[in-house]
């Protein structure tokens, strides 16, 4: 009965039985004991991991923020349509043997067999970023074919997402996603916005955002507009070929009109105004810092 549990829970559940486990608790048998680890202040990356490496947040990192710039000339890396998920964004399944993430593994002497998933490796962002858009259901519209293609312009050839925003980068052309209905619908996931981010992304338009998504977005710095009502990709004839201008980032404020600028090969320009999803003005700041991981360290700084 109860009463029989709670009696010899009183008899022999004592005090002193935890404090007296949690003062060795990170003592270990000797089996821990006798493990070899890298001792110091900071910890020590392993550059031969396949599984944890050091990331790349705070590469040029300065004391003080840099002025937000616009964002000019930039290409569409996919055009999605609606219900995106963040698993289609960034999969945590199983890696192909011939995608980027694969054949990155592959060269890293990994065997195909032991390559485990995205979510076991989620600790090394060379894989992630290389799985960024790498869905093999994902349906980008300026590809031929399902997964992990698109195009690069103004060429046009068809290449890997991750290929194709690699040239982009080393071009200096920053990169933008259209999307439609729900984009970043179903389970919350940081990768589907730290990859974007590090293949170049700089803002998402889409004609609505999943909830924590867009927060996620905004926390790696990465800019979310929403078409105006009645207004999409599709009806305002955009093909993702063309090239994008969106200016007066550095003062923009919560919720207001974002003028977007579409310019097509044939010089023929297309202006639409976007809502900027930016919805307080703690998430400004968060896109003034360059997201939430540069702005805690100023902060921790600024206290020293």
């Amino acid at each position: 009965s109860q009463d029989e549990v709670n009696e010899v829970v009183q008899r022999c559940v004592k005090e002193e039985m935890f404090r007296r486990e949690y003062s060795r608790i990170f003592e270990g048998d000797e089996h821990w004991k006798s493990m070899e680890a890298p001792t110091g202040p900071i910890f020590a990356w392993d550059p031969e991991s396949t599984y944890v490496k050091e990331p790349p947040y705070f590469d040029g990192f300065s004391a003080q923020p840099k002025a937000l710039t616009d964002i000019d000339g930039a290409r569409v890396l996919v055009m999605v349509g609606d219900s995106v998920t963040t698993d289609h964004i960034s999969p945590a399944g199983s890696i192909p043997i011939d995608s980027p993430a694969g054949r990155y593994l592959i060269e890293k002497g990994v065997d195909r067999f032991a390559f485990n998933s995205f979510g076991a490796r989620r600790g090394n962002h060379e894989v992630m970023e290389r799985g960024t858009f790498g869905n093999i259901r994902l349906r980008n519209a300026l590809a031929s074919r399902e997964g992990y293609w698109t195009r690069h312009f103004p060429d046009g050839g068809e290449v890997t997402i991750f290929d194709a925003a690699q040239r982009y980068k080393a071009e200096g052309v920053p990169l933008i996603v259209l999307a439609g209905k729900e984009y970043g619908t179903g389970s919350s996931r940081d990768w589907a916005a730290k990859g974007p981010l590090l293949q170049g992304v700089r803002a998402v338009i889409a004609e609505s955002f999943e909830r924590i998504h867009r927060s996620n977005l905004v926390g790696m710095g990465i800019l979310p507009l929403q078409y105006v009502p009645r207004e999409n990709a599709h009806l305002l004839g955009l093909t993702g070929r063309e090239r994008y201008t969106i200016h007066g980032l550095d003062t923009i404020k919560p919720g207001q009109l974002v003028e977007v600028e579409a310019v097509a090969d044939d010089g023929k320009a297309t202006r639409f105004s976007t809502r900027c999803r930016v919805d307080n003005e703690t998430e400004v700041g968060y896109l003034h810092h360059g997201g939430i991981l540069p702005l805690v360290l100023r902060e921790l700084i600024a206290k020293k």
